[in-house]
């Protein structure tokens, strides 16, 4: 029977190593998105472990190192598929990338206790879970410290109400206060808002700003009486 042929106890020990480490860690870091009721949880991140680690162990008894580091590139790919279905948008808010990058993690982790290199499995996972735990505070500190508009990459665009016979003219005014500012404009729409009323955006060209400028031309624009409403709104970018 092949399996009599192909059975050796240092192998078999050797596999069942790789995967007790592979399944120890996974659970630890699997424990973490657990508490936190993430879409990956315990069970997920475990498997995804045991799966690398499984691959890796089998092609690397199969056909050595080589074909082990062939298979290893395999599974960052798979993961990725993997990873993208945890992965949710919500409008303009997406969810679950940390447990997309979770997930990547723990496949290295199970590939590197598949491939025999228990200890750097274990300092793969300590620094996962230090990302996933200690960061936390620090991120938390970070967003709370306000943003310097004239430092930060925005996209911005100014809204002008006007009546939809007016929109021509308060067009070109626009254009001309945001030149005189020397602010160039990527483009200007004219949406409708019903109620024979209709709004210009103009949106400028990816750069800082100084907002007390901005609010010039805005100030600038009220004072034009063909303006109903004027104001400018300023999203940050990734």
């Amino acid at each position: 029977m092949r399996f009599v042929e192909n059975f050796l106890l240092t192998s078999f020990l050797d596999s069942t190593v790789s995967f007790f480490v592979a399944f120890i860690l996974g659970t630890l870091i699997g424990a973490e998105r657990q508490y936190r009721q993430r879409s990956a949880g315990l069970r997920t991140v475990v498997l995804v472990a045991l799966g690398a680690a499984g691959f890796v162990d089998l092609a690397e008894r199969i056909a050595g190192n080589v074909e082990a580091v062939r298979v290893i590139s395999y599974v960052v790919s798979g993961i990725g598929f993997l990873g993208a279905g945890v992965i949710m948008k919500e409008g303009l808010n997406v969810r679950g990338l940390n447990t997309a990058a979770t997930l990547w993690c723990a496949a290295a982790v199970g590939a590197s206790a598949g491939a025999d290199m228990a200890a750097e499995a274990v300092l793969l996972t300590f620094f996962v879970l230090f990302a996933n735990t200690m960061l936390r505070p620090l991120v938390n500190a970070i967003n709370r410290i306000p943003i310097d508009e004239r430092l930060g990459e925005a996209t911005y665009a100014l809204r002008i109400t006007v009546a939809p016979q007016e929109a021509p003219a308060v067009r070109t005014a626009l254009l001309d206060a945001l030149d005189d500012a020397n602010y160039p404009v990527s483009r200007v729409e004219l949406e409708d808002l019903g109620e024979e009323r209709a709004e210009i955006v103009a949106t400028l060209v990816s750069t800082a700003v100084v907002p007390d400028e901005i609010d010039a031309v805005i100030a600038s624009l009220k004072l034009n009486p063909r303006v109903i409403h004027a104001t400018w709104e300023g999203s940050l970018r990734d």
